[in-house]
């Protein structure tokens, strides 16, 4: 679950669509219980309507036409008699009654009663004026069931008695709601219609973030890419127009250091050259080796430093070249020079990258393990995607605590703080600056038995 959430992509679908499914569950249900509502308030007004219907008529019959009237309203769904109390008590619907009070008035007694136990259609025991007789079509079984009566007092004070459940009208059996056959589908279909504005709005949300995203790791590899299309809405336009500007001002101010380091260098070989030559002539042999022994040392951190400075500036061209043909050269080079260099391991792979920069990576490598331990065991294997360099030598190692800190220009361990090493502390810097601009990662490790490990990984671009 959660690399699915890792994505803003992901998150803004996942949560619209949780909201558009919410709202439309949370109206759909509001609508259905407006719609009972309705329906229930029309079907009081419908039996109002009849109540009043059955009760007009009685209050204009004569007493003697009355029994015509009650045995009519069965007509309307009703079992009608006349009593002066009610029968039976129950619960009342206060929106029933109050439906039947806005037909009928206010100054009539109306009376409800829900879930009665009557027998033959009527509770028992019946009111005297009805003992000995029955329903006319009446269940002579006389099994109890639940009925719904309803007392309305005539204009004369007589008490009409309604039972809007008689044993000829009886509902059938509520049977439970049928939903449509066509029902599950569109729903689905609603569904899957939602799902695709959700994931398209979320991808739309998404492009420029990613695209913003891809633009900042090209950048690392190449400070000269194009600059971002300004467009779109206007927070986009205000992103892109603040990483345009962050690009040039990073790309002018590598650019103001690479110059003048380089003015820098420029203007230090003169005199360096001329103190060589006057250095040659001194007649002390041994002052006149310290001497060009000092000089050399700082021709070298001369040249490092103008290293340090290109190594990042990725204004060299990015070419497909085959990884192990790099490899050979670089390693034939340091076997020619009688340094202890074994090669193993084929990768097969053709990458993209700077030659000039990434050679001066892999040397720098080299130069390193066997200056510190004195030989270097190089492999190569093709690992999740990726050419794996692996340089071993067999030296001291280096402390845990400060694998880290050698990347740092200058630094160099204490135990190589010798003019026999000739090292400058750049040698690592200059190699991870380049590995960087080609969006690799460089990696030291302690063997278990002894010396140190770099691990180069390259990603393939195919």
């Amino acid at each position: 679950m959660r690399p699915l959430l890792d994505s803003i992509a992901n998150r803004v679908f996942l949560i619209l669509l949780a909201g558009i499914v919410v709202a439309t569950v949370t109206t759909t249900w509001l609508a259905a219980n407006e719609r009972q509502n309705t329906v229930r308030e029309l079907r009081y007004q419908r039996v109002a309507e009849r109540v009043e219907q059955i009760v007009g008529a009685l209050d204009d019959a004569a007493p003697g036409a009355r029994q015509i009237v009650l045995d009519a309203a069965r007509d309307f769904g009703f079992d009608a008699r006349l009593g002066n109390t009610p029968l039976a008590a129950g619960h009342s619907n206060p929106d029933l009654v109050g439906a039947l009070k806005t037909q009928l008035g206010d100054d009539r007694r109306i009376i409800e009663s829900r879930d009665v136990k009557c027998v033959d259609g009527w509770p028992q025991p019946p009111s005297p004026r009805d003992a000995g007789r029955h329903p006319p079509d009446a269940d002579p079984a006389g099994n109890a069931e639940s009925c719904r009566l309803i007392y309305v007092s005539l204009r004369d004070g007589e008490l009409l008695t309604l039972n809007l459940k008689t044993p000829r009208d009886r509902a059938p059996r509520q049977r439970p709601p049928q939903h449509s056959a066509i029902g599950g589908p569109y729903m689905l279909l609603f569904l899957a219609l939602i799902a695709l504005l959700a994931y398209a709005v979320a991808r739309m949300t998404a492009r420029p973030i990613k695209q913003l995203a891809a633009a900042a790791g090209e950048l690392g590899q190449d400070i000269d890419q194009p600059p971002l299309p300004e467009k779109g809405p206007l927070e986009i336009r205000q992103a892109a127009g603040a990483f345009n500007l962050m690009q040039a001002r990073i790309r002018r101010q590598i650019q103001h250091r690479t110059h003048m380091l380089a003015a820098i260098t420029h203007d230090l070989q003169t005199p360096l050259t001329r103190l060589r030559l006057r250095l040659e002539k001194v007649g002390d042999d041994e002052l006149r080796g310290k001497l060009v022994n000092d000089l050399a040392q700082m021709q070298q951190m001369v040249q490092e430093g103008l290293d340090l400075a290109r190594s990042m500036d990725s204004s060299e061209a990015m070419q497909r070249l085959d990884i192990d043909s790099l490899l050979d050269s670089v390693c034939a080079d340091a076997s020619d020079a009688g340094l202890a260099v074994t090669q193993s391991g084929r990768a097969q792979a053709s990458i993209l990258a700077q030659p000039n920069a990434l050679r001066r990576c892999l040397t720098n490598l080299l130069d390193n393990a066997i200056k510190y331990g004195h030989s270097a065991e190089v492999s190569t294997a093709v690992e999740n995607g990726k050419v794996a360099i692996r340089i071993r030598d067999h030296g001291a190692g280096i402390p845990e605590d400060q694998l880290d800190a050698v990347f740092e220009p200058f630094f160099r361990l204490e135990t190589s703080r010798s003019r026999d090493t000739g090292g400058t502390g750049l040698g690592l810097t200059i190699a991870r600056n380049i590995a960087e601009n080609h969006g690799a990662t460089l990696r030291l490790d302690n063997c278990p038995d002894g010396g140190l490990q770099v691990t180069l990984l390259l990603p393939i671009r195919r």
